[in-house]
């Protein structure tokens, strides 16, 4: 246990000599994230272990110190399409889909010897050249790492490792005499902003808790990212969990709370464990509990998992659901900072905001703001997905445009289509056209379009996808999610839902598009929470730049003929053998004919189930349209 600041730094220096050490002697780091434990990361891992002990590997490799092991685990590096991942340490070498069968190789050809698998090595699909290094790859080229540093070599687990990158340092430097006040008004002065949507000023939101009076107060962390799509909360909690922990005891300090609470979806068990182990290690060190550092400052942290309602992340609702109440939002004011946690000053941030702060007090606010622009300073992760050469987590400084992001970083389409869209923000974010994809990424230049950051989430929409069919699929989730409590959320997205259905099925009118709208202003005006408020944004946002794609839906088609309302099947006549199959199989009685003759669909009967199609064995019955 660390008995003062100074102490701690003096720790923190040998931590980096050995460190460097590390890097510099033959190792393996293979990502266990839940990218790549979905794809057998965690087996591989295991192979590594026992083929290296079996060759005596990890009595030959001079060790650093006792729990120096030549294999380790890492964190995401965000290309978790490509995993497992493993980089083999001091060539950098990383290999892509790594196999346990792949294990032994590795180990004789590139651990020993320092020579590279040419099969198993990255291909960057935007050079389609094999690539030896992980930072030579276009994908990571083109990023700024910032808070995802260290990508490929960090210990996930090991709060070692976390302070030999100057992990702990700027909590020694806090605790070492400055004041809560120049502690705020540092995080101010950085122009960091909430990571979690609104984007609202996080010294701000510092301030208000530290000047609300109260005997007690709490910090909390805002780690219910339940967005589909969207993981950028779960990757850094699974890969850097001690720089979020290090935020929330930062802040902690700086508004005068002795406990707080890490909300986290149980639906993230690599995550909840991460943290928990975190948190565990922390108390080892005396850098959690009473008397933190040998200083007068005490702070408990408890993970509270949630149960996946998408309506705890608003911060009312998931102080609720903490205090063992159902997950619903409450009115505001009072804000949480003045009356937040079984009525006490609260202060609630999201995952990544909490990560910024050691950043800040480590390297300084004008270090920081070089980063970024003016009103949107530092950097965000954003979790990519959609028909992209390239998909997962990236981090990007603000005022990168979405082009540079589909095109530099993730390498366009898979599959040959143009992008005519991207819907931003989580489900209830907007679409924008491919005519805005130039636009610079940062709060307020997405609010002058109609979007926001939100979640960090991005999709991409290719050409052959319907707009109205996008509104409509993310309607069905933000509905679903409602918590019910309000009118305008629980009835008018369901009643606006119902009308989109109406367009993918062919039977809107233009009095359904006047209403369409009108509903949309009501929910997004008249609901409680930010769940209903944010409801109608893919609406709103398809209205606007999609608007002809309701009209031409309106008038009988759909332009991206994905809606099969608009589509007919048709019998073939010459391929039609008049076997009857397709006929005795249609449940609806809308196929009929005699013997010699084709046989003919009754387009007012067919309900588009397809069977027919499966039972014709000579392929004569298309969908047309």
């Amino acid at each position: 246990m660390l008995k003062s600041p100074q102490e701690l730094l003096d720790y923190i220096e040998k931590l980096k000599e050995k460190r460097e050490k590390k890097l510099q002697k033959p190792s393996v780091y293979v990502c266990v994230g839940t990218g790549c434990t979905a794809s057998g990361s965690r087996k591989v891992y295991a192979k590594f272990v026992e083929v290296v002990k079996a060759k005596g590997l990890d009595v030959q490799i001079e060790k650093v110190d006792d729990d120096d092991e030549p294999v380790k685990k890492t964190g995401c590096c965000g290309l978790c399409s490509l995993g497992p991942l493993v980089k083999i340490m001091p060539y950098g070498i990383t290999y892509s889909h790594v196999k346990v069968d792949d294990v032994e190789e590795i180990v004789e050809k590139t651990l020993i010897k320092g020579e590279a698998i040419e099969r198993l090595l990255l291909t960057d699909p935007i050079t389609d050249k094999k690539v030896e290094r992980l930072e030579d790859a276009t994908f990571f080229k083109n990023q700024t790492f910032y808070i995802m540093e260290a990508v490929g070599t960090s210990e996930c687990e090991s709060i070692e490792d976390y302070m030999a990158r100057g992990g702990y340092s700027s909590l020694a430097k806090v605790l070492s005499g400055m004041d809560r006040l120049e502690i705020i008004n540092m995080v101010k002065a950085s122009g960091l902003r909430g990571r979690g949507g609104g984007g609202f000023p996080t010294g701000l939101k510092w301030e208000a808790a530290y000047k609300s009076q109260g005997d007690i107060k709490y910090v909390v962390c805002n780690a219910d990212e339940g967005d589909p799509g969207a993981f950028m909360n779960r990757t850094l909690l699974e890969r850097d969990p001690h720089s979020v922990l290090e935020g929330m005891i930062i802040a902690a300090y700086a508004i005068g709370a002795r406990k707080g609470y890490a909300y986290i979806r149980a639906e993230y068990p690599i995550a909840v464990d991460m943290f928990n182990k975190a948190i565990e290690d922390a108390k080892r060190y005396g850098l959690l509990g009473e008397n933190i550092l040998g200083t007068d400052f005490s702070f408990e942290l408890y993970v509270k998992e949630g149960a996946g309602a998408f309506v705890c992340g608003e911060e009312t609702a998931l102080l609720a659901s903490i205090e063992g109440k159902r997950g619903v939002p409450r009115p505001r004011p009072p804000y949480p900072a003045q009356a937040g946690l079984w009525g006490k000053p609260t202060l609630i941030n999201n995952v990544e905001t909490y990560a910024n702060v050691p950043k800040i007090i480590r390297d300084g606010v004008e270090n920081y703001r070089k980063r970024g622009v003016e009103n949107s300073p530092g950097t965000k992760m954003f979790s990519v997905t959609g028909p992209l050469k390239l998909t997962g987590i990236i981090e990007i400084q603000f005022g990168t445009t979405i082009r540079y992001i589909l095109e530099n970083i993730c390498g366009g389409t898979s599959n040959g289509r143009k992008i005519k869209a991207i819907q931003i923000g989580g489900p209830s974010g907007a679409c924008l056209p491919e005519e805005l994809f130039d636009l610079p990424l940062d709060y307020d230049s997405l609010i002058s379009v109609g979007a926001m950051v939100g979640s960090g989430g991005i999709v991409a929409i290719t050409d052959d996808r319907c707009m109205v069919e996008v509104a409509r699929f993310f309607l069905d989730f933000t509905k679903r999610e409602s918590c019910g409590k309000c009118v305008p959320c629980r009835e008018g997205t369901m009643q606006a839902y119902n009308i989109l259905e109406k367009f993918t099925q062919g039977k809107a009118t233009y009095e359904d598009l006047e209403s369409l709208e009108y509903l949309s202003d009501i929910i997004k005006t008249a609901s409680l929470c930010g769940l209903g408020k944010t409801a109608p944004n893919p609406i709103i946002s398809t209205l606007k730049y999609f608007r002809s794609e309701y009209i031409e839906h309106i008038e009988g088609r759909c332009p991206s003929g994905m809606c099969t309302a608009f589509k007919k099947y048709v019998i073939i006549p010459e391929k039609c053998k008049s076997c009857s199959l397709c006929a005795r199989s249609c449940p609806n009685g809308a196929i009929s004919g005699e013997r010699g003759k084709p046989y003919v669909i009754d387009q007012e009967k067919c309900i588009k189930c397809g069977l027919c199609v499966t039972k014709c064995k000579f392929g004569a019955i298309e969908l047309v349209g």
